[in-house]
């Protein structure tokens, strides 16, 4: 009895004929030929070592929620995990809004398929301006790190040099995606990167080693304020100054959620303003949703050196009709094809349309009383752990919502802790010991809106016990 032939219900060129109609059009007999040129030795001679098709819708279901059911995730589990991805409240009408029809495929594309992403994404880039306190806000990019990255060649090429400037408390990941951005040494467009130190005591940037760094061959100086490691860095005037006077620029990468109760960027000298959207209204889910977000003044030099989309609005030929479109979008990579500056993407687009619904939902006393809320709390949270024997916390008592919490005189490990506190059904904080050894068995704990007292006093009393 001869067996008929697979064919999936999902897959419609699994069925033979359509396969056969596939081939005959772009002339080809047999599927094998659209393989030749790979050489022999890269091919995969056996079947792939996987289970038999589930055709059965239910049955799909039925298997996918049981890969989803072995999740510890933050519905069951108290999370302080945090150092760029954090745990926030998302209003219900966020995921509302973004998950309609018009905005869920938030591809730019022309002006065809727009179905209102264009103004909407022209509001988030208007009230993030407001946020700032910058002119022009950039759409979004792939996240912080290549935001900061790309930030950073952009003063490169308009100040004309090939040196950038960084404190060297900025995030272990977004500084590996920094230098990978400024490319390999010996390569043609190299941007030398330079770290410079911070006081141990207070985390603060060593101005005195920033001046012996900064030269005339520096385009900019990177600081993140808040910092990777939580704290509020006071000396951004001064930073700015120092980079101004070399003729370089100020970059400041920061956390916007923050910016309701911390003085924007701008206000102490800052050229561009990078950082991460995924605090405003995204879920965390699976390491996302990160979004970075460039902010700069309106002036040519900046918006004809940034690579990503700007939106505006303009009237257009009938007469009262207004419309919103991209400025100068031949300036982009969509434009400049493979001579564009930066190549970026689009799949980062839904959630700027996320964090312009949040925005518009807070307002700014909205912003004002969660950024209040925060510093509360995790100062509360910061004050009963520092009581626990053995622990303390490092760094200047100034800091917005994470703090690092040692544990070195416990005579313990992050490593030890964390497993104590998940058995409490408690993700702990995260483990710096092996990214930044400098700081001993240290973590960074992240405390939001979403943390209620009661939650902050589990997390203190899971961790006496899981230090004794």
């Amino acid at each position: 009895m001869t067996r008929e032939p697979f064919v999936h219900p999902y897959i419609p060129n699994s069925a033979p004929d359509t396969r056969r109609q596939m081939l005959l059009e772009i002339g080809v007999e047999d599927v094998e030929e659209l393989y030749e040129e790979i050489p022999e030795r890269l091919r995969f001679k056996r079947r792939l070592d996987l289970p038999e098709a589930l055709p059965s819708e239910p049955e799909l279901r039925r298997h996918v929620e049981g890969l989803l059911a072995r999740n510890q995730h933050c519905e069951d589990y108290l999370s302080f995990l945090g150092g760029g991805c954090w745990q926030h409240s998302v209003p219900a009408v966020c995921d509302e809004i973004m998950g309609r029809s018009e905005f869920i495929s938030a591809y730019s594309g022309s002006t065809y398929p727009d179905l209102g992403k264009y103004q909407a994404r022209f509001e988030f880039q208007s009230q993030m301006a407001e946020l700032l306190d910058m002119d022009d806000v950039a759409d979004s990019t792939y996240d912080w790190g290549n935001a900061a990255g790309q930030s950073l060649r952009m003063t490169c090429r308009i100040t004309g040099r090939n040196q950038v400037v960084l404190v060297d408390t900025v995030g272990p990941e977004r500084l590996a995606v920094i230098r990978t951005l400024c490319g390999p040494p010996g390569m043609p467009g190299h941007i030398d990167v330079e770290l410079v130190g911070h006081d141990p005591l207070t985390g603060f940037i060593d101005l005195a080693d920033l001046e012996r760094s900064v030269s005339s061959a520096t385009a900019a100086v990177y600081i993140e304020n808040p910092s990777y490691l939580g704290f509020v860095e006071p000396n951004g005037a001064q930073v700015s100054s120092v980079a101004h006077a070399a003729g370089a620029l100020s970059v400041v990468g920061v956390d916007p959620i923050s910016l309701g109760v911390l003085t924007p960027p701008s206000r102490y000298g800052a050229d561009i303003v990078c950082g991460e959207l995924q605090s405003l209204g995204m879920h965390l889910m699976a390491g996302g949703c990160q979004a970075g977000f460039m902010a700069f003044r309106d002036e040519e030099a900046f918006v004809s050196e940034c690579p990503l989309i700007l939106f505006g609005i303009a009237e257009t030929i009938r007469e009262g009709e207004l419309a919103f479109g991209e400025i100068l979008a031949e300036r982009t990579s969509y434009g400049l094809r493979d001579k564009g500056r930066d190549w970026v993407g689009t799949s980062t687009g839904l959630y700027a349309i996320g964090a312009g619904v949040y925005l518009s939902l807070m307002g700014p006393q909205g912003m004002r009383e969660i950024g209040e809320t925060i510093i509360q709390r995790a100062h509360y949270a910061s004050d009963l752990i520092e009581k626990i024997d053995g622990l303390r916390r490092l760094f200047t008592p100034g800091f917005f919502k994470e703090f690092v919490i040692n544990f070195d005189d416990a005579g313990t490990t992050v490593k030890d802790v964390n497993r104590g506190l998940l058995d409490r059904k408690i993700f702990g904080g995260k483990d710096l010991s092996t990214e930044l050894p400098g700081l001993g068995q240290s973590a960074l704990f992240s405390v939001t809106e979403v943390h209620a007292k009661d939650d902050l006093d589990r997390l203190a009393d899971a961790l006496s016990q899981v230090t004794r």
